[in-house]
């Protein structure tokens, strides 16, 4: 066993009960699934995940990723409940979190985490067909507390490139707060 993999073994969850759980213990889970996305943003296959209702969530997250305390963050939610908290306008979807979509009042309650101080979200909609493990665990959250939203960011730290490998993702674990590293 190399040494690396002593350390964390510990902090790696392979189930969504076990992400789920840490999630609600107000931990930080990064996961890594998957090829690595492309562009600027994270779509759930290296991101780092935090319960939305922690209304200092933006401030722990950006503590951990060395971000300025003003930075905002962005969340996942399940496709069918986008008109529960998103004001569409004229968009169906964003599967790539491209936009700067108005908060409903429901989000502005239940999920102060991810929306800015204009009150617009940038939120990635997902659907089961696009990312089916990373919809799952959003569902499960949303079993438990009713709210079908996670937050997420990139899983990296500032001055960092998101995560590519699994190597990366151990020296980004040890280089920082994230608690834990979801690999379904």
């Amino acid at each position: 066993m190399q040494v690396w993999q002593h350390v964390i073994m510990n902090t790696i969850l392979k189930t969504k009960e076990e992400a789920i759980e840490k999630i609600l213990e107000q931990k930080i889970v990064a996961i890594f699934q998957g090829h690595s996305e492309w562009g600027a943003r994270a779509l759930g296959n290296r991101s780092m995940l935090f319960d939305p209702r922690n209304s200092k969530a933006k401030e722990i997250v950006n503590g951990v990723k060395g971000r300025q305390w003003w930075r905002p963050t962005a969340a996942t939610i399940l496709y069918e409940y986008r008109h529960d908290y998103l004001d569409m306008h004229t968009l169906d979807e964003s599967p790539y979190m491209t936009f700067a979509i108005d908060a409903k009042q429901k989000a502005i309650d239940e999920v102060p985490a991810c929306v800015h101080a204009d009150n617009t979200c940038r939120f990635q909609t997902l659907k089961r067909e696009q990312n089916p493990n990373y919809y799952d665990l959003i569902n499960l959250f949303y079993q438990k507390t009713g709210v079908p939203i996670l937050l997420n960011t990139s899983f990296n730290l500032k001055g960092w490139p998101i995560v590519e490998s699994f190597e990366d993702a151990v020296l980004t674990l040890n280089n920082s707060g994230i608690d834990y590293l979801y690999t379904p």
